[in-house]
This record gives C-alpha cells, sequence and structure tokens, in this order.
C-alpha cells in the first residue's frame, strides 16, 4: 500500500509538469522527491534545441526527462545513474515510451567518462544542490559532482558542455567558478525563472552571451544581451509617458537593464528602478505591459483616501517600503484589476503609478 500510494502521488505530480509520462500507461514512478526535482517537459524540450550531433552523455541522468528529449536530437544518449533503483526506472520507462537510443548506464558518470575512450558531441550534467549530508549548497563547487572541479576530465571527453544550475546561483559566481562559458540561458516558465543553463565551449574566450528566454504554453520571449555591453549601454532615462512596462523574470535575473532600454527604446524610470515607459504602445516588450492611469506623489495625505478599503495588485520596484508594509499603512486588500507600482522617477521622487494591465 505505501508503495501503491507514494506511485500514485508521484503521477499526480507529472500531470502538469510531464504529460507524456502522465498520459503513457504503464510508466513506473521514482519517490515523489525525483519527480519534483526533474526538468519539466517545456525546459527540457527547450534544453534540446541546444544540442546537435551523433552522442551526448547525461552524467547526472535521474529520472531520465532531459535525455528523453536529448534523444530527439542526438542520433545516441548515454544515461549516467549512481542510483541503481533511478536507472533501472529510467531504462524501463524508456521502453514503455518507445525510445530506442538511449543507453542507461547504472554508475557514476564522471567515473565512466574517465574509463572510457570515447568522445562526445556533448556532455550534459544537472548537478545535485545538495552534499553528502544532503543540506542544501549554493556554489558549484558544492554541487555533486563537483562541475569546475571535474571541467578538464570534460573537455577531453567533448567539446562542448551543457550545464543546468538552480535558478538561485549567483550568475556572476558561476561565471567566476566556470571557464569556457559561451552562452548562459535564463529560463523562465510563465515569468517563474526555472533553471540557468550554462554552454561551455572548448578554448572559447569571448565574453558569454546571455538569454533571458520566457516560456509559455505556445509562445517564446528571447531578449539577449553581452554582459560587458550592459556596462556600456546608454539606456534613456524618462518619465512615465502613456505605457508602463516591467521586464519578465528572466530578465530580472539576467541583470540586461540598460541594455533593454537601449535595444527597445523604451524610457527607463531610474537606474535602479527597472521600471520602463513608452508614449506609443510597444507590442514585443518582454515582459508585462500596463496603460497608465494615473501618477501620484507618494505621501500619506495622498494616497489614504484613494487606498483605504480598496483592492489592488502592489509591485515596488527602488522603493523604501516593503508591499506588506504598503497594505498595512494603507489599508488595501490583495486582488482585483488594479495595478499599483511604488517605484522612485528618474527626479529621485516617490510615486506612484496606477496601472490597468494590457492582455
Amino acid at each position: 500500500m505505501k508503495e501503491i500510494a507514494s506511485q500514485i502521488e508521484a503521477r499526480k505530480k507529472a500531470r502538469k509538469k510531464l504529460p507524456s509520462w502522465y498520459n503513457t500507461p504503464n510508466i513506473y514512478y521514482p519517490p515523489l522527491l525525483s519527480v519534483e526535482q526533474t526538468s519539466s517537459e517545456i525546459t527540457a524540450g527547450y534544453k534540446s534545441r541546444l544540442v546537435s550531433g551523433k552522442t551526448l552523455i547525461d552524467l547526472t541522468g535521474g529520472f531520465g526527462v532531459d535525455a528523453r528529449f536529448f534523444a530527439e536530437r542526438t542520433d545516441r544518449v548515454f544515461h549516467c545513474e549512481t542510483h541503481p533503483e533511478l536507472s533501472d526506472i529510467a531504462s524501463y520507462n524508456y521502453d514503455i515510451l518507445g525510445v530506442k537510443n538511449i543507453t542507461t548506464i547504472s554508475g557514476d558518470g564522471i567515473a565512466y567518462l574517465k574509463t572510457s575512450d570515447r568522445k562526445f558531441d556533448w556532455i550534459y550534467a544537472d548537478p545535485a544542490r545538495r552534499d553528502a549530508r544532503e543540506k542544501k549548497v549554493f556554489m558549484l563547487r558544492d554541487c555533486l559532482p563537483d562541475i569546475p572541479a571535474h571541467l578538464e576530465t570534460l573537455f577531453e571527453r567533448s567539446d562542448n558542455i551543457l550545464i543546468k544550475t538552480s535558478p538561485l546561483l549567483d550568475i556572476t559566481n558561476g561565471i567566476t567558478e566556470l571557464h569556457h562559458i559561451k552562452e548562459i540561458h535564463i529560463v523562465s516558465v510563465n515569468n517563474e525563472v526555472k533553471e540557468l543553463l550554462w554552454i561551455l565551449k572548448k578554448d572559447y574566450a569571448a565574453p558569454p552571451l546571455l538569454k533571458a528566454v520566457n516560456l509559455e504554453k505556445d509562445k517564446e520571449k528571447t531578449f539577449e544581451f553581452y554582459r560587458h555591453g550592459e556596462n556600456d549601454a546608454n539606456p534613456i532615462f524618462s518619465l512615465p509617458q502613456q505605457f508602463l512596462y516591467e521586464p519578465n523574470a528572466a530578465i530580472l535575473k539576467a541583470g540586461g537593464f540598460k541594455s533593454l532600454s537601449e535595444k527597445t527604446g523604451s524610457g527607463k524610470l531610474h537606474l535602479h528602478s527597472h521600471l520602463y515607459t513608452s508614449e506609443e504602445l510597444m507590442e514585443d516588450f518582454p515582459g508585462r505591459r500596463f496603460r497608465i492611469l494615473h501618477i501620484y506623489p507618494y505621501t500619506k495625505k495622498t494616497l489614504k483616501p484613494l487606498l483605504n478599503k480598496s483592492k489592488a495588485n502592489i509591485t515596488t520596484r527602488n522603493f523604501p517600503e516593503r508591499v506588506a508594509g504598503i497594505r498595512k499603512k494603507f489599508g488595501v486588500k490583495e486582488g482585483g484589476d488594479r495595478y499599483l507600482f511604488f517605484t522612485t522617477n528618474m527626479n529621485n521622487e516617490k510615486i506612484m503609478i496606477e496601472c490597468r494591465k494590457i492582455v
């Protein structure tokens, strides 16, 4: 009964995250934690578009979702997994799914590389963000396996390496720990950052390209910039105009704030506010779009009569107070179709912008 209950819970988790598995009869699920930690189909599909060639080895195979999608882009995939039961589950499910070009290897992926004389077109790894004592870690060198310590071995076996890391990893720290980084993909799903992807190319010496990607059911928005170019970018600063824009979560994580203004031609409200504006509606801005209804100075005397016992969605950007404090101070409940942005404008004035969301 315990095993049946475990299968039911894991399958429930897979319903939206892994519809191909959920909708296939006779799939066997690992413990719930493995399903929670695995990539979703939408992010695995995105990763698969980054690779090509004849062979790929997944050093940290797990439940096998990423390898399943890599198998659509490469002739042969090797799935390594240190836990024998999880390796067996992945192998069994590949047969059920009709995937014939994945070889499962029960054992340590790094050890397999060291004993093999095979070269691969791509090496993929998703290091576990817990140490040997199951304690959460945040630096790459503390994850398992320790990718920075094994980079030399990896580049002996492939010219192309793809690494998935937690969205909590600091990008600057990642750049410091890794070498030969060609691209960094910050991947969000429905405006929630899910993973960072690092593409390493042997002997690559130029600055990395950052790609902030937001995936939705039937569309994808990407904003690209170079980290060194961000420092030299010339943003346009502006007071709020007719429309307001909030960058998606991937851009907020990537940090291309000046580049975003320069490339889109939108006005930035303040160097540190990360809200943008324009006179004409920008259809392709990578984020949420709003029509500005009113702009108010941030004073209790002005705002108390307007907000008391009302409903609104509140966002703060470059503002000294938190959302919870603002709600308490002015008696604003959460919800409704009213959007309030508390921020600082280019004249260093604290303001509230009342908006209506553009769908």
